[in-house]
């Protein structure tokens, strides 16, 4: 009767008044399956204290079933769901025997309060125990690898699922998919995808979902549209996957059919989907049919008018920002912080650091919302400065904060900076954090600290795609091309394939070995990847082939793109320069004019560098005049150092002299060396002397000027003063940087050094 009262007591929620009847009941038995009951009655009232309670009284009456492994996975349960993951682990190490049910309810509570790592350790002692894993626990524990990105360690479960025969259960296939996806490796998502033997609408939001975050809106959107042709209904998920991807495409005719496909499914009263709609709308710059959705919604909630006051603000309409922001019948830290990030976004720092100073309550995502505007916007002292006094403000920094100030210590080229903030991250305990490290290992790079960006890399415990684009850029920019191609092809051993941004990073290291078959193995990667309707991408194949040699292939690269812009434009202007048809660079940069691209920089320095080759001064003195005067750009060193070139080498050494004393900025010490260099060429001895005497007082530690000047000497037959020029460089300690050239083997590269006898054939 006691157990029947019981039952029907918690049936009803009534818990205060089933605890009582077990506190008076001392000589009827409560049966197992009654106290179960109440146990997830506690769950369901999220009751931890009760549930302690009755933990203890069990203990305390020494019910046989007490020691029960199914009572005690219950119990773990209990714990975990009602907010208590020391209790739940306190049970489990108590437990005499565990099941894999015990194994799988503790290693998912860890994963889901926010302790992966713990839970993939909890996966592998289990192992070792003997126990052997289900379904459930791979559903479990792949999510874990995910937040982590181990790609490595879920590479290995995916192993262990097929051998187990695991891969058919479509909720373990689907969480495949999502770990590969988190773990930046989408072509193994859809490898994994397209082998399913059948999906369901998680395993197509994984995969929308999965393109979305890597970049590929536009296979997110394609995606969406399969998903549909395959019947497979979208829900809430689906819809608030997708509209993001849309957003970030600016694609507003697919947004508004998917709004259409909400409104008929009658769930745009849901909040999130409300909320994504306007935020879609906004970013595809639709700002008053965003604000129209959103006089619509029957609730706004505090994300409602935050979504919409950062539209506004993205949009460059601060003043309605600002206006609905003071209508806002109740704000929170992240409006605020809305409209500090709107002002920061459009530059107006004055105005974010006004409402900063204005938060009644900052935290973190407030100090870093300034800090990023600072960044953003060039004042990196002021974001470093900033992120000081949020230190000394007692904010703790997170992930997010030294993603944002550490690009700062890039800007300013100060490893100090970065070093210190280094130790910083240490002291946080945020060094196991991928994002923060990827940020290290960028700022090491681009400070010139290869060794130290390696060092760090090598100590990772996993790597994603950005760790591996971090070094293999960072080798191609400090001149370690052969190890950037090796980080290349260890990174896809890895098993990560490369995205955009490393095809867009290795090229430049085959352009520079002159490495032709290299460079063909990698476009044909990026054929078989899809990436050649990337205009960044075949920008730099045009590159690659031009400083290979392979003009015509370029050409072709070039003639077959849908769409250029002048970095197109200029990698084919400098391509035909740097081949010696220097006539035809001048013709595409005014088919380059004709086509309305308007010319920067780096056009007008290939044009110079043009002229400067083909001995047509007069065009090139009327190509820099018309920078400034028909583009407005005013001319910075590396024109000025392509006009000296031009002069000098036409034998107007003389006018190359002046053009420097004129120059309105300090001259740089690479004019006087091109001038030296000409000086040896038209044989000019007198000038010569002058110059390098300049250069011995500017850059005296360089050994080029002492070459050219020797090397002058000796094209007059001066050889007295050749050996005092080789005297003098002993003396000083100078010595010349051996001549290092590349040959291609099989598709190897060897290098070889003057002086250097280690190569097996010398």
């Amino acid at each position: 009767m006691v157990n029947l009262d019981l039952k029907a007591f918690c049936r009803e929620g009534c818990f205060k008044e089933a605890l009582h009847i077990i506190l008076n009941t001392h000589n009827t038995p409560v049966d197992c399956n009654t106290y179960l009951q109440l146990l997830q009655t506690c769950i369901a009232k999220n009751a931890l204290s009760q549930g302690k309670h009755m933990h203890s009284l069990i203990t305390q009456r020494g019910f046989s079933f007490a020691t029960r492994t199914t009572f005690q996975n219950n119990l773990i349960n209990m714990y975990l769901r009602c907010g208590s993951l020391v209790d739940a682990r306190k049970v489990f190490d108590d437990m005499t025997e565990r099941d894999v049910s015990s194994w799988n309810t503790i290693i998912a509570g860890y994963r889901r309060y926010g302790f992966p790592r713990e839970a993939l350790t909890l996966f592998h002692q289990m192992q070792h125990r003997g126990v052997q894993p289900d379904p459930l626990t791979f559903a479990s524990i792949l999510p874990a690898c995910a937040k982590l990105r181990a790609l490595e360690q879920g590479m290995d479960i995916h192993q262990s699922i097929m051998e187990r025969g695991f891969f058919s259960n479509v909720v373990v296939a689907s969480a495949l998919v999502d770990m590969y996806a988190k773990c930046e490796s989408i072509h193994k998502a859809r490898e994994v995808f397209d082998k399913m033997p059948q999906r369901n609408v998680v395993s197509w939001n994984g995969m929308i979902v999965g393109y979305a975050q890597n970049g590929f809106v536009e296979k997110a959107l394609e995606t969406f549209k399969q998903m549909q042709l395959a019947d497979v209904k979208p829900n809430s998920t689906t819809f608030a996957s997708i509209l993001p991807a849309c957003a970030k495409m600016k694609a507003l005719e697919q947004g508004m059919e998917i709004h259409q496909s909400i409104m008929e499914r009658g769930i745009l009263s849901d909040a999130v989907l409300a909320n994504a709609l306007v935020d879609m709308y906004a970013k595809c710059g639709s700002i008053h049919k965003a604000h129209e959705l959103f006089d619509k919604m029957p609730k706004k909630t505090v994300v409602s008018w935050t979504v919409l006051i950062a539209g506004y603000a993205q949009n460059g309409v601060l003043e309605e920002a600002l206006r609905l922001f003071k209508e806002m019948p109740q704000r929170n830290v992240v409006s605020w912080t809305a409209m500090i990030a709107g002002y920061a976004q459009n530059g107006v720092l004055d105005e974010a650091l006004r409402i900063f100073k204005e938060m009644p309550k900052r935290n973190v995502i407030s100090w870093n919302a300034i800090i990023a505007g600072y960044a953003q916007n060039g004042f990196v002292e002021f974001a470093l400065e900033t992120f000081k006094q949020m230190q000394l403000a007692d904010v703790k920094p997170n992930s997010t904060t030294f993603a944002s100030i550490l690009p700062a210590c890039t800007q300013m080229v100060s490893l100090e900076h970065g070093m210190d903030i280094h130790q910083s991250i240490i002291e946080s305990g945020l060094l196991s954090d991928i994002v923060v490290v990827n940020a290290l290992l960028d700022m090491y790079a681009k400070c010139g600290s290869m060794l130290k960006a390696q060092e760090l890399f090598d100590k990772m415990p996993e790597r994603d795609g950005v760790s591996w684009n971090a070094m293999v850029t960072g080798y191609v920019q400090n001149g370690f091309v052969e190890k950037a191609l090796e980080a290349f092809k260890k990174m896809q051993l890895a098993g990560l394939k490369p995205n955009p941004t490393t095809f867009s990073s290795i090229l430049p290291a085959c352009s520079k070995m002159g490495s032709l078959e290299q460079g063909i193995d990698i476009h044909q990667s990026i054929i078989e990847s899809g990436f050649l309707s990337d205009i960044v991408i075949t920008s730099a194949l045009i590159d690659m082939y031009a400083k290979c040699g392979s003009i015509h292939k370029a050409r072709q690269l070039f003639d077959k793109m849908p769409q250029r812009n002048v970095i197109s434009w200029n990698a084919m202007i400098a391509g035909y320069a740097q081949n010696g048809f220097c006539k035809t660079a001048l013709k595409m940069f005014e088919l380059m004019r004709l086509s309305g691209t308007y010319p920067d920089h780096v056009s007008f320095a290939c044009v110079l560098f043009a002229c400067s080759h083909a001995g047509l001064v007069d065009e090139g003195c009327k190509y820099f005049k018309g920078m400034s005067d028909l583009y407005c750009i005013t001319p910075i060193i590396d024109h000025y150092v392509c006009m000296v070139d031009l002069l000098s080498r036409a034998d107007y050494l003389e006018e190359a002299v002046n053009f420097i004393i004129k120059m309105q900025t300090k001259p740089a010490v690479v004019m006087w060396r091109c001038l030296l260099g000409a000086c040896r060429l038209h044989k000019n001895v007198r000038l010569g002397v002058f110059t390098a005497s300049l250069l011995f007082k500017l850059d005296p530690k360089n050994a080029a000027t002492y070459v050219l000047l020797s090397n002058m000497y000796a094209e007059v037959g001066r050889w007295g003063d050749v050996q005092k020029v080789r005297r003098l460089m002993k003396d000083r300690g100078i010595k010349k940087i051996p001549g290092c050239s590349w040959i291609e083997d099989h598709k190897r590269l060897r290098a070889f050094c003057v002086g250097d006898r280690s190569h097996p054939q010398t």
